[in-house]
């Protein structure tokens, strides 16, 4: 009785303000987005919480923070929403004879390496079917993909608190490298570069990038404690120009800058960084059924990464 009087009194409006606001992290900027007032908006959540039993939100400091409640709940939030937007979709393929589209979220090391060669051979396909592609920070691209807002991440595998509800398919590993413009005075340093590592700026993942606690370790296993002069990025373009340009040593995924180095416009150090190997891959929601151009997409990703890592 209970599940149907819950049932009946969670609207779209619910769903759709919850993802919303639980996306934004703030019911300000979730009004102006839904383009509704704040109080509105705070009243939609407070129906949500009487109708669920539970505090779906909680304050932290000015700001407010999604409870432990709520985490389980988005994921069916979400998952309920991508659900109506397939079916808006598929009713759209009938009006219009177009295929579904398939929204993908690919780390800058995936998308400068993987996924041209994928897409070639997915447009060979002729599906029909639009295409959007986004890049950027690994536990941004889960989140988008938890709510529904992508349907498929090319990725590092995640931490296994963040894959409740999610699977994930290897395709290959990929190392950490240690990037310099070509003439750097650390690629002649007569002893470990480590040891004046800290005279020269150094280009970090970000904090809530997947590889940074990787990074951090390895530095400290090699003796780097600190650095006195480091900048957080996630821009391949503005690190390969900034390196090009400077003494600077970028810290990046080996993929990022692979074609740079064969073709001579960057140099790594000689550092053996294997241990920072992690797995890439295809991650997916565990309730989500690909359509047929999604399931082509993922065969083409699947034979790039063959392809161009040589695993068979």
């Amino acid at each position: 009785m209970g599940y149907q009087l819950i049932g009946s009194r969670v609207k779209f409006r619910h769903l759709h303000t919850f993802v919303e606001v639980a996306r934004q992290k703030s019911v300000v900027r979730a009004a102006e987005i839904l383009n509704v007032s704040q109080p509105a908006v705070t009243k939609t959540i407070r129906e949500l919480e009487e109708a669920l039993g539970v505090a779906v939100f909680e304050r932290d400091g000015r700001g407010i923070r999604i409870t432990r409640y709520g985490e389980v709940f988005l994921r069916h939030a979400g998952a309920a929403l991508t659900a109506l937007r397939q079916g808006m979709d598929s009713v759209s393929q009938e009006l219009f004879d177009a295929a579904p589209p398939v929204r993908v979220g690919a780390l800058p090391t995936v998308s400068s390496r993987i996924m041209p060669k994928a897409m070639s051979a997915f447009l060979e396909e002729k599906t029909g079917s639009r295409v959007k592609i986004v890049t950027g920070e690994n536990a941004v691209l889960m989140e988008q993909l938890i709510i529904g807002d992508l349907d498929l991440v090319v990725g590092r595998l995640a931490s296994p608190e963040k894959m409740t509800g999610l699977t994930f398919e290897h395709l290959y590993s990929e190392q950490v490298v240690f990037t310099v413009r070509p003439g750097h005075p650390l690629l002649s340093a007569p002893r470990s570069v480590f040891e004046h590592f800290g005279d020269y700026p150094v280009l970090m993942p970000t904090r809530g990038s997947i590889i940074r606690p990787i990074v951090e370790q390895f530095l400290i296993a090699n003796g780097v404690a600190g650095l006195p002069t480091q900048i957080e990025t996630v821009s391949d373009a503005f690190g390969r120009a900034f390196v090009q340009s400077s003494d600077a040593v970028w810290i990046i995924s080996s993929g990022v800058v692979a074609r740079d180095v064969e073709a001579g416009l960057l140099a790594l150090l000689p550092v053996d960084s294997v241990e920072t190997r992690g797995p890439v891959g295809l991650t997916i929601r565990a309730d989500h059924t690909p359509s047929m151009p999604m399931a082509i997409l993922m065969q083409t990703i699947r034979q790039a990464a063959a392809d161009i890592t040589g695993k068979r």
